[in-house]
């Protein structure tokens, strides 16, 4: 049976790139159908794609998770490769992300920016801050070795595609990518790639800090979906110290004095006790349901 390999752009407003990148992988990698899913561009983006002989498909609700969200679900291909229509990413190093998904080593072949150029082409200092922060996190989090969290450039197995729940509506469906793999226990390959800072001309939609702040917010939720009892956990020993730190001045004057002088503090120490003991409960029960949706999905 032939293999097919689908090249998904996700696009918004890229009509100064879009068509190098197109013919960039009509040359590179003939053999591959081009998807480019226009995302309410307004500078002609969709018809220099349709004449460069990509396959234009439209998302009108904004945003790159609302846009893979229908690449994922409409293509039916052997490897999905992914990158952005913004000529950040030469075309060559899409055959190594390639190699990686059909040769079995990779359910999500990484495009790994920051081994390489990425801190000398991208003069944009937050968003060097901003993917070092984010991996270290997840890294730390979940234990994992991903070297480029936000990358742009991704390839993917037929499992992955077909088995990812997007929640995401923005740029923070990276983040979610990373983490689905992560947890599910499928094979990430890092492959490193040189990466070029977009051309003059070329104007980036990503906001550093809106789109960080989805970015942290998405984390922070993730983590609570996937690791319930290290979310819960965590507000548990914390509410517990508080309660802990509250209830022992008053416990030491009883014992002096054989009073209790200040109720409040004790009904609120207690109180607080109370709310960590069901929040460890709540971590519980959510894990041990994580386990079974775990071996549900295997």
């Amino acid at each position: 049976m032939e293999t097919k390999t689908a090249v998904l752009i996700p696009c918004y407003n890229e009509a100064p790139t879009i068509k190098k990148v197109i013919t960039d992988f009509q040359r590179t990698m003939p053999w591959a159908e081009i998807y480019v899913y226009d995302n309410n561009s307004t500078d002609g983006t969709a018809d220099i794609a349709r004449e460069c002989g990509a396959t234009v498909r439209h998302e009108y609700r904004q945003g790159k998770g609302n846009v893979v969200r229908s690449m994922f679900r409409d293509i039916e291909a052997d490897c999905y490769i992914m990158v952005d229509g913004d000529d950040t990413y030469p075309s060559e190093d899409a055959l190594k992300l390639e190699k990686a998904v059909l040769d079995g080593k990779a359910d999500m072949a990484i495009g790994d920016r920051l081994s390489s150029t990425y801190f000398e082409e991208n003069t944009r200092k937050f968003h060097n801050f901003g993917n070092i922060l984010v991996r270290d996190l997840i890294n730390f989090i979940y234990k994992s070795n991903v070297h480029d969290i936000m990358t742009g450039a991704r390839a993917f197995s037929y499992d992955f595609v077909k088995t990812f729940p997007i929640m995401s509506k923005g740029f923070e469906i990276e983040t979610e990518m990373s983490i689905h793999a992560i947890d599910k226990r499928m094979q990430v390959e890092n492959v490193i790639i040189p990466y070029r800072d977009r051309p003059e001309g070329s104007v980036s939609k990503l906001n550093t800090f809106l789109d960080g702040w989805s970015v942290i917010k998405t984390l922070i939720r993730l983590f609570r979906i996937y690791n319930p009892f290290a979310f819960f956990g965590i507000i548990s020993i914390i509410l517990f110290l508080i309660s802990l730190v509250m209830f022992v001045p008053v416990l030491i004057t009883y014992i002096e004095t054989g009073l209790v002088p200040r109720y409040p503090t004790l009904i609120v120490s207690g109180f607080l006790s109370v709310a960590a003991i069901q929040l460890a409960g709540v971590g519980i029960s959510l894990q041990n349901m994580l386990h079974k949706n775990r071996q549900d999905f295997e």
